[in-house]
């Protein structure tokens, strides 16, 4: 009689599907996460040429966002139920009739709506998510998961391309430049990479399978409610992601308006963010799979939130009335401060997400499905609401830097958090 097979253990042993899957898998991320980009720096010359505001410019940012924050869950279900590479094949494929539709595009609901559309793309980062987790060796897991995580450098193929394609040849035909990319990745997948096998448990596996099965056995509910543990490590990832996404997608428009340059300048200056964010992400979670994010989270926490209190200092003039009469004081942020400032926050903002990954999958990785999901879902939303946060302070408030001052709010709620959940498991 043969024994029964014991519930699936993450991380299984090296093979030819987990090297593709590690190869192919960062390019779909990529490609996907340029296409959202892609607004970044076509809405720039959009909002000339179609005479729109900044409150629709920051919607235009959003909605990408926004969708794809509120598709990333059950995607990742339905990638556990179909399989990963399927899933991830399909939200390529969608997302090329939205890019030749922003091409053909004239009015703005039109491309709000395609928009909204390339937001489904998100399927492909969660789908991806739970496919490299469900075939990365555990001891290496961090580097994998990082691995994956860096397509964020997408947004360099947007950033550098988009505006030379856009001078030569005109915005319509930039949107056409990823359609082949991605047709590409999408056969690649379909031809070299593998479905992870469905391994029998002798038990349902946190309810997915009774869910899978109609919610016999208990409320389906409750069993979509992830732990309290996984919260708290969603919201840690969400401020990392959501953040890192907004600001590279805003980028962009901020240097440009701030220093006065063109939207080929500001967006190589922009890709300083990006790149140091990707490498960070590779960076973090190799380190995780030495020291943990436990070991880590306040150093990064501690460096992105002294970026953040540099950035937002707006330009300023004080005048003191000293003794020998009055001394003026002058602030005003150098491009080249500001570059490295953005630099530096972006290898922290990509450590932080990079190992935060791994210790989600070394805790919670017989439930990446719900835990991997809800982290990507909860910094898509958060993303989603930087944009119009960022123009709250640039049209209303008069400030172009009260959206780093947002962001360095933001954190500070998150490191309460994290300061009380120590202090809980201290006490417990």
């Amino acid at each position: 009689m043969q024994p029964a097979v014991e519930a699936s253990v993450p991380g299984p042993q090296v093979d030819y599907r987990a090297l593709v899957v590690v190869l192919l898998s960062p390019l779909a991320f990529a490609l996907v996460f340029a296409s959202w980009t892609i607004f970044a720096v076509l809405g720039v010359e959009l909002k000339q040429v179609l005479h729109f505001g900044e409150v629709q410019f920051a919607l235009l940012l959003a909605m990408p966002m926004f969708t794809g924050g509120l598709a990333a869950l059950p995607m990742a279900a339905l990638a556990r139920c179909v399989g990963g590479r399927r899933v991830m094949i399909g939200c390529l494929l969608l997302i090329c009739p939205l890019l030749w539709a922003i091409a053909h595009s004239d009015v703005y609901l039109e491309f709000l709506l395609a928009g909204a559309g390339l937001g489904l793309g998100a399927g492909s980062l969660a789908a991806g998510l739970v496919y490299v987790a469900s075939l990365c060796p555990r001891r290496h897991a961090g580097l994998a998961l990082g691995l994956y995580g860096a397509g964020m450098l997408g947004a360099g193929l947007t950033y550098f391309l988009l505006p030379l394609i856009s001078q030569a040849y005109g915005w319509p035909m930039a949107p056409k430049l990823f359609l082949l990319p991605v047709l590409l990745v999408a056969l690649l997948l379909w031809v070299f990479a593998d479905d992870a096998p469905r391994v029998s448990r002798t038990e349902p596996d946190n309810g997915w399978d009774e869910l899978e099965a109609g919610g016999r056995g208990g409320t389906p509910a409750r069993r979509w409610l992830p732990p309290p543990a996984v919260c708290r490590l969603a919201l840690y990832y969400s401020f990392f992601y959501g953040a890192f996404v907004a600001l590279a997608l805003w980028l962009p428009g901020y240097l440009a308006a701030q220093y006065a340059l063109s939207l080929k300048q500001a967006a190589l200056w922009a890709l300083v963010f990006t790149l140091s964010g990707g490498v960070g992400q590779i960076v973090g979670g190799a380190l995780a799979d030495r020291h943990g994010f436990l070991d880590l989270r306040w150093w990064v926490s501690a460096c992105v939130m002294a970026c953040l209190f540099l950035l937002s200092y707006p330009d300023f003039t004080m005048q003191i009335h000293g003794v020998h009469g009055d001394i003026a004081l002058r602030f005003s942020m150098p491009l080249v401060g500001f570059i490295v400032l953005l630099a530096v926050m972006g290898l922290a903002m990509g450590i932080g997400k990079g190992s935060l990954m791994c210790l989600l999958y070394r805790e919670h990785g017989d439930d990446m499905v719900r835990s991997g999901g809800l982290a990507l879902a909860l910094g898509g939303l958060f993303a989603a609401l930087l944009p119009l946060m960022f123009v709250l302070g640039n049209e209303w408030v008069g400030l172009r830097t009260a959206g780093f001052m947002f962001l360095y709010a933001a954190l500070a709620v998150c490191m309460l958090v994290m300061l009380w959940d120590g202090v809980r498991a201290q006490a417990g």
